[in-house]
């Protein structure tokens, strides 16, 4: 690649690098990702023999950041304690150690940064595979130095519960944390954990969105607590909370009251998603809480589950968060043609708007974010990374290979903002990427899964280039630098293709 001494590199013009003059070739340690919104390269270098001055000035946009390294030094201006990181992380890919000079040196550059969205996540799913603590500090790392600032931790589900809960023992006694691979557990997190990651990810501006999974995908707490679920003659447990039982309401409560309690972020994550109604159509103590609530029919309970939960964060200061459903309902067919339920389910009447709906298809997102919800973008065809990779060689599994896939090219394509309505813009606070572990087994098959796709997802959620002029040759040869990188620091990162 050729570009000129001074260097423009417009994020919105689909980072097109602008010649005027003699052309150079462009140093590696200028290849940033994400790309910054605004860069020009003035020439020199600076031999950094001392720290560089900072100034906070509120008109910089929030997590924003103003970088002008010359011969005489680097000045970093920036809005808030977020921005002066990110400032910082930018120098850290810029400079280079000269055994010579035995100091850093720095290209002279201007830079003018801010992130377009302010969520900008990484989900793992850590119900399916425990992966413990090592494994999430250097997820966490890695999501630092490319400006992703949410974790999302996925910690309950059918197959296992991998947080302690006080009073609740037997929630975390059966949770292996892998359903097939490598026979690990039974492995979970206790407080002192949760409290030693929270500041971990707290020192690198990354907030820990936890989420505990109801009324649904409860298939843990009927093995651990059979009682709190819909108990059916011959049908055996369910995986569904049995609303009709008020000591499972208040253990949901509790439940609540603790992730409150380990978790400073706004934000709880309530799950909300694909809870089947059958259990609830033949169980006599949630038809009968449906007649006493004065709900039309069973299929009404989801709805007063979702409100009477995120009501209940709310007097607690937070926010709840919850999948698609909540606000949309479901019943319409997904991007691939399928059935995205196997039962009719009606949105949650009445629900405040201050709770955030995450999409996982792009439609009933976009749908929820014209409607006035705040919305998080993270639509399966371009944000699933258990999806194959469709790759030449990969040693490892994914979920429905033959069906499901996600090049590298096709998380470049993500658009947060498709079928979103110009108005309703504001709504769509960001994206994130999934990692659902089913068929994940260990750090390495992760590490591969997560790595090069999520460069291109901070990039869109940090810099959001024009998605009528992406330049994906362009971006590819930043992101095979990156890829370099992270192998020479033993991170397991796939080939693009």
């Amino acid at each position: 690649m050729k570009v000129p001494t001074t260097v423009f590199l417009h994020a919105f013009l689909g980072f097109a690098l602008y010649a005027q003059g003699a052309n150079v070739a462009m140093p590696k340690n200028l290849l940033l990702i994400p790309a910054p919104r605004e860069m020009s390269v003035n020439g020199g270098e600076y031999l950094a023999k001392e720290k560089p001055r900072t100034e906070r000035l509120a008109s910089i946009p929030p997590e924003g950041y103003e970088l002008s390294i010359t011969t005489n030094g680097i000045a970093i201006r920036h809005s808030d304690e977020a921005g002066a990181y990110y400032a910082n992380v930018t120098l850290s890919h810029l400079g280079y150690y000269s055994l010579k000079e035995k100091c850093k040196v720095y290209p002279c550059l201007e830079i003018k940064d801010s992130p377009a969205f302010r969520w900008r996540g990484v989900h793992l799913d850590e119900a399916r595979h425990f992966f413990g603590k090592a494994t999430v500090k250097k997820i966490l790392d890695m999501m630092a130095r490319y400006k992703l600032n949410v974790f999302h931790w996925h910690l309950t589900d059918d197959q296992a519960w991998v947080l302690d809960v006080p009073g609740f023992p037997n929630l975390v006694r059966h949770a292996n944390g892998a359903t097939m691979g490598e026979k690990i557990g039974p492995f979970y997190y206790t407080a002192n954990d949760v409290r030693e990651i929270v500041v971990y990810a707290k020192a690198r501006h990354i907030t820990i969105v936890p989420e505990l999974d109801f009324p649904g995908h409860c298939g843990m707490v009927a093995k651990a607590y059979p009682e709190f679920t819909c108990q059916i003659p011959g049908k055996g447990r369910s995986g569904v909370l049995c609303v009709g039982n008020p000591k499972a309401m208040r253990f949901v409560e509790k439940v609540l009251d603790w992730a409150c309690e380990l978790f400073p972020a706004e934000a709880i994550h309530i799950g909300g998603d694909e809870c089947s109604r059958a259990y609830w159509r033949k169980c006599p103590r949630c038809q009968e809480f449906a007649k006493r609530e004065g709900l039309t029919d069973v299929e009404d309970i989801q709805p007063w589950v979702t409100k009477h939960l995120a009501e209940y964060l709310a007097k607690k200061g937070r926010k709840a968060v919850g999948w698609e459903e909540i606000a949309v309902g479901r019943g319409k067919a997904d991007e691939n043609g399928e059935s995205e339920n196997k039962d009719a389910r009606k949105p949650s009447l009445n629900l405040q708007k201050n709770v955030l709906v995450m999409g996982y298809h792009i439609e009933p997102g976009a749908r929820a974010a014209n409607m006035g919800y705040k919305v998080v973008q993270t639509p399966n065809w371009r944000c699933y990374f258990d999806y194959t990779q469709q790759l030449p060689e990969d040693p490892f599994r994914y979920f429905i290979p033959d069906r499901r896939w996600l090049p590298f090219k096709n998380v470049y394509r993500f658009d947060p903002y498709e079928g979103v309505k110009q108005e309703a813009r504001s709504n769509v606070i960001g994206g994130q990427c999934c990692n659902w572990t089913e068929v994940t087994y260990n750090q390495y098959d992760l590490e591969w899964k997560i790595w090069p796709r999520a460069f291109a997802l901070a990039e869109i959620l940090w810099t959001y280039p024009d998605p009528d002029n992406r330049d994906l040759a362009e971006f590819s040869v930043r992101a095979e630098e990156h890829r370099r990188r992270l192998i020479r620091e033993h991170v397991n990162c796939a080939p693009l293709k």
